[in-house]
């Protein structure tokens, strides 16, 4: 897990180290162990380690090979790397480091651009071929590792974190309407390759991108998901999929064991996380580290799920570590949170991540997180419904999106007013091939849209603001190919995640299974009051945001009137949603 930046310059535009110590020096705290800054042919790379696989000095970046002429740097972990080493050894290559680095530069000499399609693992690298004059992008499948760039005419610059590109000083800062109207309305989910600033952009999950030395660029999607079944898979019952479902998992979770240093465990107290510790230590690990967050409830809803991460911690005999984290925390942090934020996220756990994970970073480097289980095996209350439905558009819309285009053009600036971007995204995700029925449609546009934007995004974000690398199992690719083909009446029935939750009674206790489904709770963000409002009205009030005329100042005064009657359908504050947006900016300087 790492920070990764460059520049690629067409024209004879001159290199610029300077401006790539800037970017590198913002990513600190994605890679403490190691920085560097590397030139080759028309490109600058630079690189900030976070040692986790191979822990010697031979796998610090960029990575140069002279013999292939490639110059590499990459953010991420390949979970497979030794098998693909020991393939490329008998193909004649030699190493000289014991990591996953000199894989990927190995593996691209040897497969070009469908080397990627190699890979287990979470990625994002950029490759700078010194034979062809080109650099060579990619990400993984489902986006858990990012990857931004500003391409003008005279060069590219990409890093792993929007405020390091920032950091350069040459990025025009105009906002996308098309973003906003996104973050406005798709639930804050504004999918790739837009971001909220219009120059930026982000390359897609599953995409490659070769940078040509004139500057023209070449995407190409390398994978896929696809809800359709072979003949043979159409005959498999519920007990067939469930024994497949426990054995991909398992490996999911065993190959997320792949690291030189200790491995832990975010235990929130639900069935994902809690399947993950069973999980481990049926693989025999001992001494599990596992780390549980709680907040004060508010207004009556209870602010942590102890109960439930207690009964984990004392059934596996894990090395539990509870945190408690008081109110009056979370406003001195959150500027610091929201700096650590490539995107503005609105998700009230951030927060909570952030905190969590400053307290992990003092025990492990690396940690397994539930994120995805949702997604993946339909577990959200938005799934059942769609089994039946006739225009899954329109219902998705319905309940997933925070307000409608009318309500956005009223609350908007007029600049800003036009087209309905996200009704035109989320039809055009449904008219798709790859999925028949209506709720495949939206558990794929949830796996490979939504999710990378929110869900998996906050948690790269939160864990790297205190260099801990957090680990995915149920965003094991392999694992989503196989989810995508289980009928869907085996994930969505009896409340969400059927066929999850059968296979887990085999590993954990039922307690844990059959508890009412929670949320990572941080009350007093949904319910915005004392010193928590007076916070989010300087932020909308101030000058800043009254000289940026985004959001019309009458709507910020209807919001502060009475912030809990202005509530999305997936139970988001109106209020924070607007007021994070703002302080994302001024945090940023925008």
């Amino acid at each position: 897990m790492c920070g990764i930046c460059g520049e690629l310059v067409f024209d004879g535009h001159p290199l610029d180290d300077e401006q790539m110590k800037r970017m590198t020096g913002k990513m600190a705290r994605r890679g403490p162990d190691h920085e560097a800054v590397q030139r080759a042919g028309r490109a600058t790379f630079g690189h900030r380690r976070l040692k986790i696989i191979d822990l010697s000095d031979a796998s610090n970046q960029p990575f140069v090979d002279p013999d292939l002429d490639l110059m590499l740097v990459f953010n991420g972990a390949i979970y497979n790397y030794k098998e693909l080493r020991t393939q490329l050894r008998q193909a004649g290559y030699r190493f000289y480091s014991d990591g996953d680095t000199e894989v990927i530069v190995k593996a691209y000499h040897a497969w070009g651009e469908a080397c990627v399609e190699k890979f287990n693992g979470m990625f994002a690298f950029v490759i700078y071929d010194g034979r062809n004059d080109t650099a060579f992008m990619a990400r993984d499948r489902l986006g858990i590792k990012p990857l931004y760039y500003v391409k003008d005419g005279s060069r590219l610059i990409f890093a792993s974190s929007l405020p390091a590109l920032l950091e350069t000083g040459t990025v025009d800062t105009h906002l996308s309407s098309r973003a906003l109207h996104h973050y406005m309305s798709f639930h804050a989910v504004v999918p790739a390759p837009y971001t909220l600033i219009r120059d930026v952009k982000k390359l897609p999950p599953a995409t490659t991108m070769t940078v040509k030395s004139s500057g023209e660029t070449v995407a190409r999607t390398y994978w896929e998901l696809e809800f359709i079944r072979d003949r043979e898979e159409d005959t498999y019952g519920f007990e067939d999929w469930k024994r497949l479902v426990s054995d991909a998992l398992m490996k999911a979770v065993r190959r997320r064991l792949v690291a030189d240093v200790p491995v832990g465990v975010l235990l929130s107290g639900g069935l994902d996380s809690s399947l993950i510790v069973g999980l481990l230590a049926e693989a025999g690990q001992k001494d599990l580290k596992t780390f549980s967050i709680g907040f004060e409830s508010v207004g009556g809803e209870r602010g942590d799920e102890f109960k439930y991460s207690d009964i984990i911690a004392d059934h596996f005999g894990t090395d539990h570590h509870k945190i408690r984290v008081d109110s009056r925390q979370v406003l001195p942090n959150l500027p610091d949170c929201v700096r650590a934020m490539s995107e503005p996220m609105v998700s009230h756990d951030c927060i909570g991540f952030y905190l969590l994970s400053k307290v992990v970073a003092d025990h492990v480097k690396v940690v397994q997180s539930g994120q995805g289980a949702d997604e993946i095996f339909g577990g959200y209350h938005w799934y059942p419904p769609m089994m039946e439905s006739h225009d899954p558009a329109a219902d998705y819309r319905n309940v997933f999106c925070d307000r409608t285009h009318e309500e956005f053009c009223e609350i908007v600036h007029e600049q800003y007013a036009g087209q309905d971007f996200s009704r035109e995204f989320i039809e055009q995700q449904f008219a798709a091939p790859g999925a028949r029925m209506s709720v495949d449609k939206a558990l794929r546009m949830d796996a490979t849209v939504m999710l990378v934007d929110d869900p998996v995004k906050r948690v790269d974000n939160m864990t790297m603001a205190w260099s801990l690398e957090a680990r995915v199992p149920f965003l094991d690719h392999e694992l989503v190919e196989l989810a995508a083909k289980i009928p869907p009446e085996f994930k969505v029935g009896h409340g969400g995640k059927h066929i999850l939750k059968e296979a887990a009674r085999d590993v954990i206790p039922a307690d844990v299974i059959d508890r009412p489904k929670g949320y990572f709770p941080v009350p007093a963000l949904k319910y915005i009051r004392g010193a928590y409002f007076d916070f989010v009205k300087d932020i909308v009030k101030s000058p800043a945001c009254r000289e940026r005329k985004i959001i019309r100042p009458e709507y910020i005064d209807l919001l502060l009137a009475s912030p809990e009657d202005h509530i999305t359908p997936l139970r988001g504050s109106k209020l924070w949603q607007v007021a994070l947006m703002e302080f994302w900016m001024q945090k940023h300087g925008l």
